[in-house]
């Protein structure tokens, strides 16, 4: 496939990582990784599992603060922010999806799809309704996840991520826990609407097949970036 040519932009990185080290104990999990998410860019990071993959979601998420070096989100450092402003400022400008979608029980699905704007002080319902119709579920708002099947729940979860308009999305192994045709369909579902909307999209997957839906592609090794693989330069789904 041809190469995907990028217009340098004028705005700062969606998601930066400067140097940054962790761990746990006496082990290192985390050597000094370095890499940059540009707006409405999707990049893969694949890796062995132990390889720090999932410590380093958490980290460059805030859910977590690295032992050294950066984090920076559009342009501001966060790092070096209190858990509850770190909370704040992920709330409207991060979407998280996991492998396991974390709805909560007892509320419907479009109350589940609200729950960032509602933290970040945006009522968010008319953002909710259409992402719930972008996903094909603009029928199941007033159910309760506990009658939806596997594949969508996993698309609630993903418009629960993009109900802020953030400018990253990070994903840990979003699909690793469906078959593949509805994989197939939240993979082009998160990466479409992502792109559509300029977030920067940070996917972790040991999918090769979804790994090859991205821009680029990196290799997390022993807590370290390998050599970026060649730009991959797939089109938008």
């Amino acid at each position: 496939m041809p190469r995907v040519t990028r217009v340098p932009s004028a705005l700062p990185p969606a998601l930066e990582a400067r140097e940054v080290r962790h761990g746990f104990g006496n082990q290192t999990v985390l050597h000094g990784v370095s890499l940059a998410v540009q707006p409405g860019e999707v990049v893969a990071v694949s890796g062995p599992s132990g390889s720090g993959k999932s410590t380093l979601l958490h980290l460059l998420g805030g859910l977590d603060t690295p032992q050294g070096g950066e984090v920076w989100w559009a342009g501001e450092r966060v790092d070096t922010l209190n858990t509850q402003a770190r909370a704040r400022r992920r709330a409207g400008r991060v979407g998280l999806v996991f492998q396991h979608h974390y709805l909560l029980e007892d509320l419907s699905v479009l109350d589940n799809v609200r729950v960032p704007a509602l933290l970040s002080g945006d009522g968010g319902e008319e953002r909710a309704r259409g992402l719930l119709e972008r996903v094909g579920l603009a029928d199941r708002g007033r159910d309760l996840p506990g009658v939806l099947s596997g594949g969508e729940r996993q698309r609630v979860a993903l418009a629960r991520a993009l109900v802020t308009r953030p400018a990253v999305v990070l994903a840990d192994e979003p699909t690793g826990s469906l078959d593949r045709a509805n994989a197939d369909r939240v993979a082009e579902l998160l990466l479409g609407l992502a792109r559509e909307e300029g977030s920067g999209v940070l996917l972790v997957t040991h999918d090769e097949r979804q790994a090859g839906r991205a821009d680029r592609a990196l290799h997390l090794l022993d807590g370290r970036i390998g050599e970026e693989q060649e730009e991959l330069g797939h089109p938008a789904s």
